[in-house]
């Protein structure tokens, strides 16, 4: 069985990554998404179950589709080597 917060660590380094891409503090991010900076922190460090609202929200703020924020992002152990 996939570690259960493995998809929630996978996708929060993945925001982050994307994030740090576009030059954006936690806290820019926050407001271009409408979310706290805190609420953000936590995603990105895997401690958030994330609804699709959200995802969505984050997905326009860093200007990606839903398939392109989800890029590498794969519980697939096979995948992952």
């Amino acid at each position: 069985m996939v570690q259960d917060n493995l998809i929630s660590e996978l996708f929060g380094q993945r925001v982050r990554q994307l994030r740090m891409e576009r030059g954006l503090s936690q806290e820019a991010f926050a407001v271009c998404c409408g979310m706290d900076r805190t609420y953000i922190s936590s995603l990105e460090r895997g401690h958030r179950n994330v609804c699709l609202h959200n995802i969505a929200a984050i997905a326009a703020a860093l200007g990606v589709s839903l398939s392109e924020l989800f890029e590498g992002v794969s519980t697939d152990v096979d995948s992952r080597r």
